[in-house]
């Protein structure tokens, strides 16, 4: 059986449950959720309960938790990103999850502020400095020469799944 599969009956102290696998994620062979994704209302937190658990079984493959783009989210609520994935390692749902983000956040936000914040990561471009720039150039044109409607770092990160497992930029 899979992960996150039920498993056969047992019996324990006279009743009967069903046993199941923590819910781990291959990220060699499909992307994480896309950025966008909101939980929450949070864009990015799916991703990154994604890679963490992900991580946690070793199939993490080159996406990386806690990554610059999930610091930002970690940043935004102040918890600690280390803490998250031990408690991911609970088997915990995105449910229980959320709620743990929520109670743990040392910068508690209100609707608005996190309406706010997510629309903005969604629009987020290169900073206007030159290095950030070129890093988006190199890596953009790593994965097209050619496609110009790219402009956030949400796009980039999409079209970098795509391309990842086979698809044409």
């Amino acid at each position: 059986m899979g992960l996150g599969q039920a498993q056969p009956v047992n019996w324990a102290n006279g009743r009967r449950f069903m046993k199941t696998h923590h819910f781990l994620i291959d990220l060699t062979k499909r992307p994480p959720r896309s950025f966008r994704v909101r939980l929450g209302n949070y864009v990015v937190l799916a991703r990154m309960l994604d890679k963490g658990r992900a991580t946690l079984g070793g199939k993490n493959g080159e996406y990386i938790y806690n990554s610059p783009t999930d610091q930002r989210l970690v940043q935004f609520l102040g918890f600690e990103a280390k803490a998250l994935l031990k408690k991911l390692a609970s088997g915990k749902g995105d449910g229980e999850m959320l709620e743990w983000v929520q109670g743990h956040s040392k910068t508690p936000r209100s609707p608005w502020e996190i309406e706010a914040w997510s629309a903005y990561m969604e629009k987020r471009t290169t900073d206007s400095d030159a290095e950030t720039l070129a890093f988006f150039a190199k890596n953009m044109g790593r994965l097209s020469k050619t496609r110009e409607d790219i402009k956030t770092f949400f796009e980039f990160g999409e079209l970098d799944d795509y391309v990842s497992f086979g698809g044409k930029a």
